[in-house]
């Protein structure tokens, strides 16, 4: 594909749509608060993976949730309840943190999926040692929905609001998966053994505490490059990612890979110093890793392939994430 066509595949695609609601969630909570943005108190502003809380002790308390798309439950409900453990899971590690437990809210007519996304959740709580320790269940409603909230804590975060002009992007994702079709979920966790599992995700709070890293988010349903996207714009710079050096999977379409939301998959802000140490850590655990790009100061987003540049979003002129107007709530 040409690069202006996977541009503009890119910024319509469904995940970015879905990350451009932030805004609008964003503006209404800041409407909403009494005091405005200031009566959030917590250690990064809203707009990151979790809700970072000083514990009082010098560490951090980390809260999150996610819910799952209703047409990914009627179609996978058992995946769908290992993948509402796993994404709130890689949540707490992309902010330099350890799970401690999850609650969940689900709602389904009888035990028809219920049943199945309860075997999901056990599944992913096992594999993932982070226990269910409670929830909400309607089994009396007409549509299935789910959402799981998690807990974790963390000695020293990774932000969304750290990344500095001349820092390299690194992408880190494992490959060692296969799509779960139609979706484009990349599943590297299943069929995984569960020490590698655990400590393939133990590399990012340990990189935290290292000093190695400070700005990370995991990629999302907006995909490596939305996920950069949002990064970028909550840390108030840009960058160009070359798309010839995004790891891959072999024999796979690059437009494809770029929307996928893989089990595993990181995308990190990394001192020019520490790029050596941050790659070789990942390498050493066979996790593909690659510096991607280039952190600036422009607030926009380009991207490079085969020699070619092209913009894919300028964030001085169209906020993504951010909500627009005053950017209390989201900058740093």
């Amino acid at each position: 594909m040409h690069l202006t066509e996977i541009v503009t595949a890119l910024r319509t695609s469904r995940g970015f749509a879905h990350k451009r609601d932030i805004g609008d969630i964003v503006a209404a909570l800041g409407t909403a608060l009494p005091g405005g943005a200031g009566d959030l108190a917590q250690a990064v502003p809203v707009g990151d993976d979790c809700a970072a809380i000083p514990d009082g002790q010098g560490g951090y308390l980390l809260l999150a949730i996610e819910g799952l798309v209703e047409d990914f439950i009627e179609r996978m409900p058992w995946f769908a309840g290992y993948c509402s453990v796993m994404v709130n899971v890689s949540d707490i590690y992309a902010m330099g943190g350890r799970p401690t437990a999850v609650v969940n809210a689900l709602w389904s007519h009888g035990m028809d999926p219920a049943a199945d996304m309860l075997r999901g959740m056990a599944a992913a709580s096992a594999r993932y040692g982070v226990p269910i320790v409670g929830g909400h269940s309607n089994n009396r409603s007409a549509r299935p929905q789910l959402a799981v909230a998690i807990l974790g804590r963390a000695q020293r975060l990774l932000t969304s609001f750290d990344a500095r002009p001349g820092d390299r992007l690194v992408m880190a994702v494992d490959l060692r998966g296969a799509y779960e079709e139609p979706f484009p979920y990349w599943n590297a966790s299943t069929t995984a053994p569960t020490e590698r599992l655990r400590g393939d995700l133990a590399l990012l709070p340990a990189l935290a505490e290292d000093g190695l890293c400070r700005a990370a988010k995991d990629i999302s349903m907006a995909g490596a490059i939305g996920t950069a996207l949002m990064l970028l714009e909550c840390s108030g710079v840009g960058a160009t990612i070359d798309l010839d050096a995004i790891p891959r999977p072999a024999g796979q379409p690059l437009l494809r890979w770029l929307h996928a939301f893989p089990s595993y998959g990181f995308v990190l802000s990394v001192r020019p110093g520490d790029v050596d140490a941050v790659l070789a850590r990942f390498a050493a655990r066979d996790l593909a890793a690659a510096v991607v790009g280039d952190v600036d100061d422009t607030r926009a987003l380009h991207l490079a392939q085969g020699g070619e540049h092209a913009l894919l979003w300028d964030l001085q002129r169209d906020n993504f994430i951010c909500a627009p107007g005053p950017r209390e709530l989201c900058d740093a």
